[in-house]
């Protein structure tokens, strides 16, 4: 059902439409996206139902229209939306590219509407969606702004100028900089500085290290990882796994409810009560951390279920999320630097739980990682990495690394030939 925004037309039965859709049929939002197009003898016409312009009756009230069969005198009824017709401006054309590409398909006759004009944002969002929408009168629009726009249109058009100009000055000079910098310093201190500033920046997300410390374990201090507080909100959580027997530890590997790491260190708990509680608080957070990890976006309040405690929701929350800004809304969001320090906290949690020495290939399979990368982490950690044989079962269990925190520390270096890199130019 269509109107239109400039009045009644005298033969409407003349009329024919062309309705154009989305091919992003994945996408919950853009497949349900139209494009309705019709062309009198004077002017063409253009309705959608997206967008800033879209009518707000259609997400109000359902609409049906009803198809009468004479003959036997039954109707049947199918859903329908209300398109607002917009005339557009005769001039300048708007075509796609003959290649496909996903995003709304629009018509070869489209002309640059009125629209455009009277409301920006529609045919920006058009181009940008597509990719493949060409409009050779931005020339023209541009002029007839200058003319007739309103004084935010010119504002805008301004701006929009003096940024494409500012952005041409940037490239230019960036590029200039950067050719002074290859020939002051050559493709091979680049690259080396390169590695220097990945091994930088994970150091960024490291535990905090003591370096004049006289015993590993105050290296990476334990209170670092989990305060008193935390560590006592951890009681009740990990009692399951403090009073585990045999044959719960064998049902929990079957269903694979926690990490192979905390699945063979439950075989080892201590008999004293106060140790075996101990360790099982750190294999209950270490276990939460890994899980954590898997996450992308945090949709819940309570990411990791009503078991976990307020106060440990809140630190996975605040010390191990980035804010992403997104559909207009705040989101927390596990990005790839968040799993840097999530994976170093895991392994200084691994090396208190394992006198500090730990098996680096069974944190890699839990996190899902590669060998190069927690090699990278380990070596920014300043542990001694060596070859060893696996527990029997595990996955490699003939070629396994492990991590072991000594003193005195080894000197930081930078990964040398082990990521392959791309090739400068």
């Amino acid at each position: 059902a269509v109107r239109f925004a400039n009045g009644r037309l005298r033969s409407p039965e003349s009329l024919r439409f062309t309705v154009y859709r989305s091919r992003d049929t994945a996408h919950p939002r853009k497949r349900h996206r139209r494009i309705l197009v019709s062309e009198t003898e004077r002017l063409c016409y253009v309705g959608h139902n997206f967008g800033s312009g879209v009518m707000r009756c259609n997400s109000l009230c359902r609409y049906f229209v009803g198809v009468l069969d004479k003959d036997s005198g039954q109707m049947e009824v199918y859903n329908a939306e209300m398109f607002n017709m917009q005339p557009l401006l005769s001039g300048g054309r708007c075509w796609v590219l003959p290649q496909p590409m996903p995003g709304l398909y629009v018509p070869p006759a489209l002309s640059c509407s009125r629209m455009l004009l009277r409301n920006e944002r529609w045919g920006c969002a058009l181009l940008g969606e597509q990719g493949a929408l060409m409009c050779v009168c931005r020339a023209q629009v541009d002029l007839c702004i200058e003319a007739f726009g309103t004084s935010k249109q010119k504002r805008a058009l301004s701006s929009r100028r003096m940024n494409a100009v500012g952005s041409d000055i940037v490239s230019t000079a960036v590029t200039k900089a950067a050719a002074n910098i290859i020939d002051a310093k050559g493709v091979t201190a680049l690259v080396q500085d390169a590695a220097q500033d990945d091994v930088q920046t994970i150091s960024a997300f490291l535990p905090p290290c003591h370096e004049d410390a006289d015993r590993p374990e105050h290296v990476y201090k334990f209170e670092d990882i989990l305060s008193p507080t935390e560590y006592e909100a951890l009681r009740v959580p990990a009692a399951a796994l403090a009073g585990a027997t045999a044959e719960d530890i064998a049902k929990k590997a079957e269903e694979r409810s926690h990490c192979s790491f905390v699945l063979e260190e439950l075989k080892f708990l201590p008999a004293d009560e106060k140790s075996r509680d101990h360790k099982a608080r750190c294999l209950w957070f270490l276990d939460t951390l890994i899980k954590f990890s898997h996450l992308k976006v945090i949709k819940k309040k309570h990411p990791m279920g009503p078991e976990c405690p307020h106060i440990i929701s809140r630190k996975l929350m605040k010390n191990f999320t980035s804010l992403t800004y997104n559909n207009g809304s705040v989101q927390n969001l596990v990005s790839a630097s968040m799993k840097t320090k999530i994976t170093a906290y895991v392994i200084a949690l691994a090396l208190h739980i394992n006198n500090f020495q730990t098996d680096l290939t069974v944190l890699q399979n839990d996190m899902k990682l590669q060998e190069s990368r927690i090699l990278d982490i380990a070596k920014a950690l300043r542990l001694k990495v060596s070859k060893a044989k696996g527990v029997p079962g595990l996955e490699n269990d003939e070629n396994h690394k492990l991590g072991t925190l000594s003193l005195p520390l080894p000197v930081q270096k930078a990964p040398a030939g082990q990521r392959k890199r791309k090739k400068m130019n």
